[in-house]
């Protein structure tokens, strides 16, 4: 039952040099032909946010604090894993069908080109996090044991990636409308998550449906010192059966179709 999941990592882990080698030559040549180079990493993320806190922090909540904690952190804790979230999913579908003709020639399994885009956005989202720690700090608030489960949400959304680009990557390959569509539902998904506007009542608990809401919040609470993620055990359960679910789905899909991917070129 599980056969095609066992197999999915273990040529993740026996590809693994290769998968670093490769997301660190795709990093570096991005931007190779750009004056400033990889410092673009950080120029365009540093745009965007202050964009969303001139709109939604001084423009529609006029500075107001999110239950006690300044607008600029909040946000800035839901923005870092966007910028991370964001292009490995778009990327990641499309890392298949992009080289398709390249590693149809090699001797090499390609279910670890998804690997290789969320490990190429992986170097930009740890160093936002440094970042992000180090203003958390300078506003005052001290780090807690609270911030240890980082490391947990960290790996939740590490998975629920890997899970979701094995299977959007493939059903790209099949159907080329597929990555199309995802591209617009990442626009939307932007505000349909809790990254720069505060649900509450029943939009929250309808929000929640989406797993980059537990992942987001998961953030907040550990730089908040808000709450531990087994505090809420019904929403933990949810969000590891989903993620199973899709790695299920997306393991089986992969398989079955990898072989065959040339012929949908």
């Amino acid at each position: 039952m599980f056969k095609n999941i066992i197999q999915l990592f273990k040529e993740q882990y026996e590809h693994k040099d290769l998968i670093f080698r490769m997301a660190a030559f795709d990093s570096k040549s991005n931007y190779q032909s750009h004056y400033l180079g990889t410092l673009w990493q950080f120029i365009h993320p540093a745009i965007q946010i202050a964009i969303y806190w001139v709109v939604f922090g001084l423009g529609i909540r006029n500075g107001r604090p999110v239950d006690g904690v300044p607008f600029f952190i909040w946000l800035l804790a839901g923005l870092v894993p966007w910028f991370f979230i964001a292009p490995s999913i778009i990327q990641g579908a499309n890392s298949i069908y992009q080289r398709l003709g390249l590693v149809s020639k090699m001797n090499f399994p390609v279910s670890i080109l998804p690997s290789i885009k969320i490990v190429e956005a992986s170097y930009q989202f740890f160093a936002l996090v440094f970042i992000l720690l180090i203003v958390v700090f300078g506003y005052g608030i001290t780090p807690t044991l609270y911030t240890l489960q980082l490391i947990y949400y960290v790996f939740c959304m590490f998975f629920f990636l890997f899970s979701l680009s094995v299977l959007t990557s493939t059903i790209s390959t099949l159907v080329r409308d597929f990555q199309t569509l995802l591209q617009s539902v990442m626009r939307v998904l932007l505000y349909l998550s809790p990254i720069i506007w505060v649900p509450s009542g029943a939009i929250a608990q309808i929000m929640k449906l989406n797993p980059l809401y537990y992942i987001i919040e998961g953030f907040r609470d550990s730089l908040l010192s808000r709450q531990w993620f087994y505090d809420d055990p019904t929403y933990f359960l949810y969000f590891w059966v989903l993620n199973l679910t899709i790695l299920y789905f997306g393991a089986n899909i992969h398989m079955k179709f990898r072989k065959n991917f040339m012929d949908y070129l």
